[in-house]
């Protein structure tokens, strides 16, 4: 079925591309935008610059349109005092769900925060991350993630361009608004935040926060080739829209998710002619073409999206008026506000496995304990699906603890010598239909288990278990 919209006339944000106007910025003449129509699609020019998404406007479109701007701004060098200096860089877990290896790393800077405004850093640093947590996927898969805070102390608080163009403020990581002309585009030292992120024992997303009330934000969401994260979202903290700005970011940058707003009066844009879309929201078929291909999201059509309707085909997205279609048709990808579509949840889930494991052991390989404990990726009820755990003894299934999040080794029998202790846990979530994401969703983890001596402490004699491999 091909569900038609009526078009929507979106805005775009500039008609050209202009080099950042800051009164503290200068630029190289290579670091200059190039002159033009806006960028909506167009690749970073080179390693001197770097694609980055304008957000729309507060409790509007999502996105209007991705420019090229500088890597690194020549702004003025922080000066720290003493306490300022000793408070720099230091690395904080906020939120702790298990091992680095384990879990989805988000790491925290923030900009335009002096030494004494570090504590009120990690209050917004919970706070904002709380907003995240009030949105789909990310409420019902919480325990995949764990956060971090790096401490970045600026010389000055608050940030460049707030509130107005002529601000200039000497901080740690160059944050200003204004970037590029633009007044809600929040941009970054690139160079600047990545010093930062290297302290933090790893990094798959990382953050930007800027001590400021005024709306905006930034989404710079190519991978980094050498510290490993997917992408940085810079938002503001002080602002109840601009957490929206960055869950919609981290839907490029871990959903690889197109944008699903459109330019229409846009030549360029207004219609597709191109090959299939990459991404998991944007296609080129309709819906009858997709059920009848097995291709794309045919396999949520016509179901009810928590973003309001039906799953079917709309036409327009991805930049495009015609010839390429969205699931549905106001998701988070189109609109701020808005939830995640079901393919949009879809595909987030499965970036959250790219870097998080569904079977993780409680404890540290270098401690016995009587029970063997597992971490389980998300609670197991009915409205999301069933998280089922398997046991296994030397290979051999314990049917008696199925579905148990622990195992006293008590419990079992064991002989003499090292045993192998094995969970499978899989997330049989209804929120995945695709069955190769389905895969990441299923894995195991060890134990060795003994009995008596060596175990633990030999008087005892009892059985005891510690993970596998190294913690």
């Amino acid at each position: 079925m091909h569900i038609p919209i009526a078009v929507r006339r979106m805005r775009p944000v500039g008609a050209a591309v202009g080099a950042c106007v800051l009164a503290f910025v200068s630029l190289s003449a290579s670091a200059v935008a190039a002159p033009g129509p806006q960028s909506v699609g167009a690749e970073a020019p080179g390693p001197h610059r770097v694609r980055v998404e304008v957000p729309g406007p507060a409790g509007g479109e999502a996105g209007a349109g991705y420019r090229s701007v500088p890597r690194t701004f020549h702004t003025p060098k922080a000066a720290l005092t003493g306490p300022g200096r000793a408070a720099d860089g230091q690395v904080t877990k906020v939120i702790d769900n298990g091992d680095t290896k384990d879990r989805l790393d988000v790491v925290v800077i923030g900009d335009g925060y002096t030494a004494d405004q570090l504590d009120q850093f990690h209050l917004d640093v919970k706070e904002k991350w709380n907003d995240f947590l009030g949105v789909e996927p990310y409420r019902t898969y919480q325990k995949l993630f764990n956060v971090w805070t790096v401490d970045a102390v600026s010389a000055e608080s608050g940030v460049s361009g707030d509130p107005g163009q002529d601000v200039v403020r000497n901080t740690a990581l160059g944050a200003h608004f204004w970037c590029d002309g633009t007044e809600r585009l929040l941009c970054i030292d690139q160079r600047k935040v990545d010093s930062y992120v290297a302290k933090a024992p790893q990094a798959d997303l990382v953050v930007v926060l800027a001590n400021s009330t005024k709306y905006g934000g930034a989404g710079y969401n190519e991978a980094s080739p050498t510290l490993g994260y997917d992408g940085i979202a810079t938002f503001s903290a002080h602002n109840k829209d601009s957490s929206q700005v960055a869950v919609h970011e981290t839907g490029h940058s871990l959903g690889k998710l197109a944008d699903e707003y459109f330019y229409p009066g846009v030549p360029e844009y207004e219609q597709y002619t191109g090959p299939e879309m990459p991404q998991a929201n944007s296609s080129v078929l309709t819906a009858d073409a997709m059920a009848g291909a097995h291709a794309k999201w045919y396999r949520w059509l016509g179901a009810t999206s928590p973003d309001g309707g039906a799953v079917g085909a709309y036409e327009g997205g991805n930049y495009y008026v015609k010839g390429l279609y969205r699931p549905t048709d106001n998701s988070l990808m189109r609109t701020l506000g808005k939830p995640f579509n079901l393919p949009g949840a879809e595909a987030m889930i499965a970036g959250f496995y790219r870097h998080a494991k569904p079977a993780v052991p409680v404890g540290d390989a270098r401690t016995w304990s009587s029970t063997a404990r597992l971490a389980l990726p998300r609670a197991n009820d009915t409205a999301h699906g069933k998280v089922t755990v398997r046991w296994y003894l030397d290979g051999k299934e314990l049917r008696r603890q199925r579905d148990r999040d622990r195992v006293a080794i008590g419990e079992l029998t064991l002989g003499r010598g090292a045993h192998r202790l094995t969970a499978t846990v899989t997330d049989a979530t209804n929120a995945v239909r695709d069955p190769a994401v389905r895969t990441s969703l299923t894995g195991s983890t060890s134990w060795t288990a003994q009995s008596g001596r060596g175990a633990a402490v030999d008087a005892t004699n009892r059985a005891a278990a510690r993970p596998d491999g190294a913690r």
